[in-house]
């Protein structure tokens, strides 16, 4: 089966980030008043722009406009009704749980999971106390419309917030 996040499980598993060099980056920042899903850096004595486009361009996830997702409610014998019929919210360390020690009756059941499991701790890079809004697990039971889900504006706008404020205070 394919996945919108796909490409991640093939990534090499020696890659690294560094910290260090995001840092650097992150000094080199320069203050506009652009949009907020945008940065500007001085790169020697050249400015460069980074966007959600670029972004996405790098992820490879879809852009597009995030629809609202207040609307979405917990879908009736869905996953969340099923492995978590008690909750009103479910911690990423809950789903993660659920994962390891369950044997899954119904087919897509444990993908699902990962799939909100991946976006959240692997994308989105949450503690694990974190509540997974309902929406997600509304989204997840058409996978489909899971995949199609525009994943890059929804992720870099997160990206975008903790980049621009990651100096703040220092």
């Amino acid at each position: 089966m394919a996945s919108c996040f796909g490409h991640f499980l093939t990534m090499h598993r020696e890659m690294k980030c560094s910290g260090g060099i995001i840092h650097r980056l992150l000094l080199r920042k320069l203050h506009h008043n652009g949009p907020t899903d945008e940065m500007q850096f001085m790169l020697g004595n050249q400015s460069v722009r980074f966007s959600k486009v670029e972004f996405c361009l790098i992820t490879e996830l879809r852009l597009g406009v995030v629809p609202d997702t207040a609307k979405y409610a917990v879908v009736e014998n869905g996953i969340h009704e099923r492995y978590f019929p008690e909750a009103d919210e479910v911690s990423l360390e809950e789903i993660r749980g659920v994962v390891t020690s369950t044997e899954f009756g119904k087919a897509y059941d444990a993908i699902k999971l990962c799939l909100i499991y991946m976006l959240n701790w692997i994308l989105m890079e949450v503690d694990e106390r974190f509540k997974i809004p309902v929406w997600q697990f509304w989204l997840v039971e058409d996978l489909d419309a899971f995949d199609v889900f525009p994943w890059g504006a929804h992720v870099s706008r997160h990206y975008f917030y903790s980049f621009k404020h990651a100096l703040d205070g220092r």
